[in-house]
């Protein structure tokens, strides 16, 4: 059995915007995730980078369901013995908001080589400015 490779131009990426005022997190991630790794082309090959950028502003804006914005947690660990950090959803909101969608899209890509390429491709701002309207991206809306 041989493997498929389809033609992939390095050229031809698109850049998209996603504005996540009022999107969930977890439908946002997912959707990132897809085009991040070209999920939605016909020439997707799961070992290869096919995918498009993706511009998320008003990070600040997303929503969570539930009890998730006191209850869930997100931890950082020192390497030191007793060096773990709990940070919840609203104090990372306060701080850093660009992280929380950062995170959950880091979830949602492989745990390898490829998942930290295709990272590279996701930008994440906190406000509704991005500085990539040279690129020309095209607006998409996220599932709500």
């Amino acid at each position: 059995m041989k493997t498929h490779l389809p033609k992939i131009n390095l050229d031809e990426r698109k850049w998209h915007v996603i504005d996540a005022s009022g999107a969930v997190l977890g439908r946002l991630a997912v959707q990132v995730a897809d085009i991040l790794r070209g999920k939605n082309k016909p020439v997707f090959t799961s070992h290869l980078d096919a995918g498009d950028f993706v511009v998320v502003i008003n990070a600040e804006k997303v929503v969570v369901t539930g009890k998730k914005e006191t209850a869930k947690e997100y931890m950082t660990y020192s390497g030191w013995k007793g060096g773990e950090k709990f940070t919840t959803v609203a104090q990372m909101r306060a701080r850093h908001p660009e992280m929380l969608i950062t995170r959950a899209v880091r979830g949602m890509v492989p745990k390898n080589r490829l998942g930290r390429v295709l990272l590279t491709k996701l930008k994440v701002y906190k406000g509704d400015q991005h500085p990539h309207s040279a690129q020309q991206p095209q607006t998409l809306t996220p599932a709500k």
